[in-house]
């Protein structure tokens, strides 16, 4: 009777997936961030300045990156105006916050379009016309983009604050006869 490993491996699968679903929709349930009370247990340290810069993505076209050329990312659950981030508690171990406590340095980024916004726990994160910036945790290097489109609410930032999308003319893969 082999339809039992099957079926437990099915389960496991499921739940695999479930877990996943859970998580990133998770990421939008845990409350508002603009506190101006800084939390005084197990606040973030957050760098002096933050440094934003542009990057051509061969898929996605300019997008903006922090100064180590890793991917800033939007969620469409945050709000812009006035600007405001719903990724919070495990959300933001997943989706690190691109935090500035004083100047922000921008190349190939209009300066007015860049500000910041006080978090749930007190500390300043960076956005860009008005739309908190994240890192994604899986992104291990820079260019990576593994955050793209990820529950349909993550996006890799243009310079305006946009969603990047996929380009018209892109190709990342030259196609092959045979494969």
């Amino acid at each position: 009777m082999h339809s039992e490993p099957r079926t437990r491996r099915a389960a496991v699968l499921a739940a695999i997936g479930i877990a996943a679903a859970a998580l990133i929709a998770g990421c939008g349930s845990s409350g508002g961030g603009s506190s101006s009370a800084p939390s005084t247990s197990g606040s973030p340290s957050a760098p002096a300045s933050a440094t934003l810069q542009t990057a051509k993505n061969p898929t996605l076209g300019t997008i903006v990156t922090d100064s180590s050329g890793f991917t800033l990312y939007r969620f469409d659950q945050d709000e812009s105006n006035p600007p405001e981030s719903y990724c919070n508690g495990s959300c933001a171990v997943i989706w690190p916050p691109e935090h500035a406590n004083g100047a922000v340095t921008v190349k190939g980024i209009d300066s007015k379009l860049v500000g910041t916004v006080t978090r749930s726990d007190g500390t300043q994160q960076v956005t860009v016309n008005g739309w908190p910036v994240y890192r994604y945790s899986p992104d291990t290097k820079p260019g990576d983009t593994k955050g793209q489109g990820v529950g349909g609410t993550w996006f890799a930032v243009t310079p305006s604050g946009g969603k990047a999308a996929a380009t018209a003319n892109s190709n990342p893969m030259p196609s092959t006869p045979g494969y």
